[in-house]
């Protein structure tokens, strides 16, 4: 059986159905005795359903701002 850690290792690919049938069953038994690591699935899919939704298109206020905190962390490097 899966540890937490493997499961977490696993988490992605088994959202984005690329695991092996092996690895699926694995990670399917260990959800089903570990409520913590059914909650961090749950939460997970919550995340990429959210991610899916923002828009595509880059948002420029955005992008000044990740500059701005970029050079704020190291005032050395241009960006």
């Amino acid at each position: 059986m899966l540890t937490c850690k493997q499961l977490v290792e696993h988490a992605s690919d088994f959202l984005d159905a690329r695991l092996s049938l092996r690895e699926r069953l694995s990670v399917r038994v260990h959800l089903a005795l570990c409520v913590n690591c059914r909650r961090f699935i749950r939460q997970m899919k919550v995340s990429q359903a959210v991610l899916r939704q923002l828009p595509d298109a880059a948002i420029p206020e955005l992008d000044a701002l990740l500059a701005k905190l970029a050079q704020a962390q190291d005032p050395s490097r241009k960006y």
